[in-house]
């Protein structure tokens, strides 16, 4: 039993050497392994728990040193697919001066999108605690299908249910086939992380408690909104509450959320997956700095601390 599998996009992202810099005028590129779940799988598993990940890369050189990434850092990749039908996907990811970031992605297609449900594997998805996944696979066919395939069988084997919209507008066809898209994941979810930008973009509400409970459904259980060095803002069913941030001086922001997911659904695994509103706060605190020690560093993956490290930058934080 698995405390934890991802599924969805692993990628390479290529990450300036410089800041501050357009594409075009970069110098370099770090190639660093990323995809936001791949980041989830990968962040759990640096924080002590078993992770596995589902999902497809080309068979190339790029995929198969996805796979040995995620494997070397003890994550389980029996549910990763090889396609030779397309190439791996790569992400080129412009860091402006502030640490934010601009993409240009390299997909048509790429093996991910080409992730069908003949290739999942309904027995390995069931056999997790939490199971993750976010909206990029989502975007067409038929990797939307194998992904729903797979969600499916996670909650037919009981595991909770953990979403990330991850908007990428330049991804999907327009924005309203983007809202709609985000939302299919959505209405699935236990739990679900959300950065204020995308909470905006689904709700049409720009006022956080108006949002989330705009989009509030019955099966949902934890809505947390993430605000950067801000902190995070969470939502129940019956309480609502903020966990201040940590502030840093960030290199790369890419991974941070995926970072702060990571540190929440291991909080919660701490707690059993049944969490009071003081467990809930201390998965929100063990987020926020573990999304916050991700930008120290350039590239998703690189960037990911472990649970010693987390404990360390907790124990001189303020309280």
């Amino acid at each position: 039993m698995f405390d934890l599998i991802a599924c969805g996009e692993l990628l390479i992202d290529f990450v300036p050497t410089v800041s501050g810099l357009s594409l075009a005028q970069a110098p370099a590129f770090k190639k660093a392994p990323g995809g936001a779940p791949a980041n989830v799988a990968v962040g759990t598993a640096r924080l002590g728990r078993r992770a596995g990940f589902m999902g497809q890369v080309g068979d190339d050189e790029f995929g198969h040193f996805l796979a040995d990434t995620l494997a070397a850092d003890g994550v389980d990749v029996a549910g990763l697919r090889f396609s030779d039908a397309a190439r791996t996907a790569l992400a080129f990811v412009s860091l402006r001066a502030d640490g934010e970031r601009e993409f240009m992605f390299y997909r048509h297609p790429s093996a991910d999108m080409l992730w069908r449900p003949a290739d999942v594997d309904p027995t390995y998805a069931a056999q997790t605690r939490i199971f993750h996944f976010g909206s990029i696979t989502l975007i067409g066919e038929p990797s939307r299908s194998a992904t729903l395939t797979a969600v499916a069988a996670a909650q037919a084997g009981g595991a909770l249910i953990s979403y990330d919209p991850n908007l990428r507008l330049p991804l999907w066809p327009s924005p309203g086939a983007a809202r709609t898209g985000m939302l299919v994941g959505w209405q699935l979810a236990q739990v679900i992380k959300v950065s204020e930008e995308e909470l905006a973009f689904l709700s049409g509400a720009t006022d956080l408690a108006t949002g989330a409970r705009r989009l509030w459904h019955d099966a949902l259980r934890l809505l947390v909104i993430t605000q950067g060095s801000g902190g995070s803002t969470y939502f129940t069913p019956h309480a609502a509450g903020h966990v201040q941030g940590f502030s840093v001086t960030p290199v790369d922001t890419t991974g941070a959320g995926d970072g702060f997911v990571a540190g929440l659904l291991t909080g919660l695994l701490d707690c059993d997956l049944n969490w009071t509103e003081d467990d809930l706060r201390h998965a929100l605190r063990l987020g926020n700095a573990v999304g916050a020690l991700t930008t120290l560093e350039r590239g998703a993956i690189p960037g990911l601390p472990t649970r010693a490290a987390v404990e360390a930058f907790l124990a001189s934080a303020p309280v």
